[in-house]
């Protein structure tokens, strides 16, 4: 059974997010969601998961997972928000728990933060099956970008996160903590494995030369033509060139109150004495 795929795309960080349903009424699953943050000012707004509530309402749906494809590092999760307006279990894969390590260290978070996931509702493990309502779920993991990236495959449908982006953007960087550009190439190689007429929906898009907003693809067209790591190209070379832009990268804007939230399946840190939620800024880690 292929699923009824509904995205919203946020402009601020080019983030998509996914409704994903069998029919008006059913149960669905929310990927990827974005709570807004300004920098500047260090206010959130929930503008972009407040599009999703209004949809799911208006299909009558009802929220089993709100699911995350990774830590993600270029925006806020907005989980907990969804959750508490609509439900459903907040899940990410299992090695979640690597990230949190690295980013405990990096942030000297508080003591009693745990490094086991239990931040989550649920930790997916690479092959696991779920389901949302009738449609039938199953998990890739797909290391690279972070440890703990993984792909969804419902029917024909995969979300694949930052691990590939529209074929003429290519992939996503490997040079975060625990990145790895060995592991993005053996990783996309797994995801080319499938049937060429797969979907393919990817969390961001960054559109060259001005062209509109796209999100959709297909096994047969990555493979054809990404820029990055279509059919042919061998791994030394991919590394090669994942490598040399990732050396010429800033950090993304938002990557330091990213991953603090988002590690905490998009929690704030705990209020200090003075009733106050702040977030830590590391001086020449990163």
């Amino acid at each position: 059974m292929n699923p009824v795929v509904k995205e919203f795309f946020e402009p601020v960080t080019g983030t998509l997010t996914y409704v994903v349903f069998e029919r008006v009424g059913s149960c669905c699953a929310v990927i990827d969601s974005v709570l807004g943050f300004d920098p500047k000012s260090g206010r959130t707004d929930t503008r972009s998961a407040d599009q999703l509530i209004e949809f799911i309402g208006r299909q009558n749906l009802q929220v089993q997972w709100i699911l995350e494809t990774h830590a993600h590092a270029d925006h806020l999760s907005a989980a907990q928000y969804i959750q508490k307006q609509v439900g459903g279990k907040v899940g990410i894969g299992a090695n979640i728990t690597l990230v949190q390590s690295v980013f405990q260290k990096i942030f000297n978070l508080e003591p009693s933060f745990k490094l086991d996931g239990s931040q989550f509702d649920h930790l997916f493990y690479d092959g696991e099956t779920f389901a949302i309502g009738n449609l039938r779920g199953k998990v890739m993991c797909v290391p690279g970008h972070t440890p703990a990236c993984v792909a969804y495959q419902v029917g024909d449908a995969v979300f694949v996160g930052d691990t590939l982006f529209m074929p003429d953007v290519g992939t996503a960087r490997c040079d975060f903590p625990g990145g790895d550009a060995h592991a993005m190439y053996r990783s996309v190689q797994k995801l080319f494995g499938l049937p060429r007429r797969t979907r393919l929906f990817t969390c961001h898009d960054y559109p060259p030369n001005g062209r509109p907003v796209r999100w959709e693809s297909t096994i047969e067209e990555q493979r054809a033509g990404n820029i990055h790591i279509r059919d042919g190209v061998s791994e030394a070379e991919f590394v090669l060139v994942r490598s040399k832009r990732d050396a010429t990268l800033e950090m993304p804007t938002l990557i330091l109150p990213a991953v603090q939230v988002n590690v905490r399946a998009g929690k704030m840190p705990l209020q200090e004495a003075n009733g106050a939620t702040y977030l830590k800024i590391p001086i020449n880690v990163l």
